[in-house]
């Protein structure tokens, strides 16, 4: 009965109960390894940042489940991973990164076509690059997909990835605007990564001999690597679901209030336990917010920041939950440190809203102003409750206890390190962070 019900959840028909979940070629496309290995090299160098000392590891690292380990971390002005990040003197950040660093387990199945915790990145057929992004009709042509696209965006964000105002080229482009096209940032990137001639002979291979590395060239090879790096779909629920294996009878209790009386399954649904749509469920909000520079508020919209409809205000992306175990801290941004923490919120999220205490986010070096500024606005908090499209669940101390064990049942454990795992250098020789 409870395959039964977890098949039915995720859209499948129970003729099919003793037939195995679609095969990983059917759901993740594939690549060359030529390609997948120069993603690879690419996504741990910090030649892609502006000052050199940021690579997209820094928050998506393996040993910190493809995330920073952090509520809100500190990209460009940071040294260190996760926890032990701290604050460079010489070059401190001006504020931290706005939302919580998302996972990246499955990003490459052919599902995922939406990106970011507000979706501003998404796979649209209609336009000319194929994609919706922020730059509208500046997109470049040549991604692959919106996921090759998101993988590409941090290197703009002066927080992130590109430095401060004018400290560097890349900043310097990005302060002026120049985005695209020659001269703009992602040329300038573009023309680091020819310049070194490891990477050089590997988009050679590739493409042939003589071709040019653009900027498109970098983000395909990235997203043909997390696709192959990060695919997480051998956790025991997936046995349990190809071959019966059982589950602990924890888990299987968990799975059935999962996928019913908890009603986790209204938004958490599909393969990977996402409907990749968006929701607003009271999450608070702490830190700078999702603001341009000229904004001084610090709050989050979500969603209604992308398509400017009040009804979107606070909704964002349903996250995955495989590997769900290894991504804390939790939220769009990183309110909650702790697994039990975000499940309990989500019993009675107005009142968990209202009772937030932001010593529980998992903050690194810095004691920056706008921290808690937010949540200290009753005005701002009741918009927040406002939004909000959860009604209560009443669940006992054992039921949320049952649900934990399920979300663990999602962890792919071997998928942990990766399948290329961390290199030891890569060709600009700037140093890895392991």
């Amino acid at each position: 009965m409870l395959r039964t019900t977890a098949l039915l959840a995720l859209g499948l028909p129970i003729a099919v109960l003793a037939d195995p979940l679609p095969s990983a070629n059917a759901v993740f496309p594939a690549a060359s390894q030529v390609e997948i290995e120069l993603g690879w090299q690419l996504f741990y160098d910090p030649i892609l940042s502006g000052n050199k000392t940021v690579s997209c590891a820094t928050c998506h690292h393996p040993r910190l489940g493809t995330g920073d380990g952090l509520s809100l971390g500190l990209g460009d002005g940071g040294t260190g991973l996760g926890t032990d990040r701290i604050i460079d003197a010489q070059n401190p950040p001006e504020q931290r990164i706005p939302r919580n660093a998302p996972a990246l387990w499955n990003l490459g199945a052919v599902e995922f076509d939406t990106f970011f915790h507000d979706g501003r990145l998404q796979d649209d057929p209609s336009r000319p690059s194929g994609i919706r992004t922020p730059l509208g009709t500046e997109m470049e042509m040549g991604f692959d997909n919106a996921l090759a696209a998101q993988a590409m965006f941090p290197v703009l964000s002066g927080d992130e990835m590109a430095g401060h105002y004018s400290e560097n080229d890349v900043a310097q482009a990005v302060r002026q605007g120049f985005i695209t096209g020659e001269g703009g940032a992602w040329d300038i990137l573009a023309q680091r990564v020819a310049a070194l001639p490891e990477y050089r002979a590997g988009f050679e291979t590739l493409n042939g001999a003589g071709s040019n590395i653009a900027f498109h060239d970098i983000a395909n090879a990235m997203a043909a690597f997390i696709t192959f790096e990060w695919r997480a779909d051998n956790s025991p629920f997936d046995a349990y679901l190809r071959d019966g294996a059982p589950l602990s009878d924890d888990a299987s209790a968990g799975m059935e209030l999962f996928y019913g009386k908890a009603n986790c399954s209204s938004c958490h649904a599909g393969l990977f336990q996402t409907d990749h749509d968006f929701h607003a469920i009271a999450m608070p909000q702490i830190g700078p917010g999702k603001a341009a520079r000229f904004e001084r508020h610090n709050r989050d919209v979500g969603r209604g920041r992308v398509t400017g409809a009040e009804d979107d205000f606070y909704r964002f992306r349903t996250p995955s939950l495989r590997n769900i175990t290894e991504t804390g801290p939790y939220g769009h941004g990183g309110a909650y440190a702790t697994l039990e923490a975000v499940v309990r919120h989500h019993l009675d999220p107005v009142s968990a809203l209202n009772a937030y205490d932001a010593t529980q986010a998992l903050l690194s070096d810095g004691d920056f102003t706008n921290d808690t500024t937010l949540m200290q606005n009753g005005t701002e908090v009741a918009a927040i409750a406002k939004a909000n499209e959860l009604d209560p669940v009443d669940l006992n101390d054992a039921e949320v206890a049952s649900i934990l064990a399920f979300l663990a049942a999602l962890t792919d454990y071997d998928s942990l390190n990766g399948r290329l795992g961390v290199p030891k250098s890569v060709p600009s020789g700037i140093p890895v962070d392991q």
